[in-house]
């Protein structure tokens, strides 16, 4: 192999995956803005929820008067 042709395969490996890697990051970027509850932030587990409820502020009472 010539240095030529070696260096013509490796442009043509390297622009092939750089299309694909563009065509697999337009997809996850379309298939992501479908589905928004992907992106909320929620507890990882039920102790995790339960200590964000009993940090949550207490709402104010109203008073009568």
């Amino acid at each position: 192999m010539s240095r030529e042709s070696r260096s013509r395969r490796r442009e043509r490996l390297r622009s092939s995956i750089a299309l694909l890697l563009f065509g697999l990051g337009t997809l996850a970027f379309l298939i992501a803005i479908d589905r928004p509850e992907w992106f909320q932030v929620r507890p990882a587990s039920a102790a995790a929820e339960a200590m964000s409820h009993a940090a949550a502020p207490v709402p104010a009472e109203r008073t009568n008067g």
